[in-house]
């Protein structure tokens, strides 16, 4: 399983995942599934990927010969984010059709989901989220954030924090407490974790740091986060069950 996040706020964007692909018993495997494209100062794209590995890897190397090939469109050649996104679920639509027929008997899920995000030159800052039939949504002032994988964990703290007004260090502080409730949850989900920050009309993609399991900073976030959930839950008012909040029941 996998868990990738991105948030678009006002002033930039924020992409993070995990890296996990195996989680059993005896094997253990990493697969990083953030992926970067463009030309600095030009355009910029970020994908992250979950679902099918053979999918989303064929899905990338494709990307990337459509570009060296100067095949038409790549992403280096898309007018606007929209068109990238149309163009990368394409692919996705293909390739997972392609792995689909490739094997008999049946039972094979080659079904893959994408985020792409990032901008080009003259236009805005945007993220789209692709689904497997190769059609997208968009994130949206009033959903600044999406979600690929394992997204039911770390959901309930981006719904509490994240808005469009929302700081750009505060929405990757966010994006990374999200993920690390995903990782307290869910054992499918684990490190190095990518995190890409992406400022607005900066048209690069310097921003792209590799945090490994024994990361202060990542243990510190999840030594607060723990600490800071028990203190709170200490803090709420008890309920006296002798004499409980009245409720109204009808025969």
């Amino acid at each position: 399983m996998t868990y990738c996040v991105a948030v678009r706020v006002d002033k930039g964007l924020v992409f993070v995942s995990d890296s996990r692909t195996n989680a059993g018993v005896d094997h253990l495997s990493t697969y990083s599934k953030m992926f970067t494209f463009g030309h600095e100062g030009q355009r910029s794209f970020v994908i992250l990927t979950a679902g099918n590995l053979a999918t989303t890897q064929s899905v990338i190397s494709q990307l990337k010969r459509d570009i060296k090939q100067k095949q038409t469109p790549n992403l280096l050649t898309v007018e606007n984010m929209t068109e990238a996104a149309e163009y990368v679920g394409q692919l996705s639509a293909s390739q997972q059709q392609k792995h689909s027929t490739a094997v008999a008997g049946g039972g094979f899920n080659a079904s893959a989901s994408f985020i792409l995000g990032g901008q080009i030159s003259g236009g805005s800052h945007r993220v789209f989220m692709i689904y497997p039939e190769g059609n997208f949504i968009k994130a949206t002032a009033e959903s600044p954030y999406l979600q690929i994988g394992e997204i039911k964990y770390g959901k309930p703290v981006l719904d509490r924090i994240i808005t469009r007004e929302t700081d750009l260090e505060e929405a990757a502080l966010a994006a990374l407490v999200s993920m690390d409730s995903t990782m307290r949850s869910n054992a499918t989900v684990g490190p190095p974790i990518d995190v890409m920050i992406y400022e607005k009309d900066s048209l690069s993609l310097s921003r792209h740091f590799i945090l490994q399991a024994d990361n202060p900073y990542l243990l510190e976030i999840k030594a607060a986060w723990d600490e800071k959930l028990k203190e709170a839950f200490a803090e709420l008012r008890r309920v006296n069950w002798n004499e409980p909040p009245s409720t109204a029941i009808e025969d």
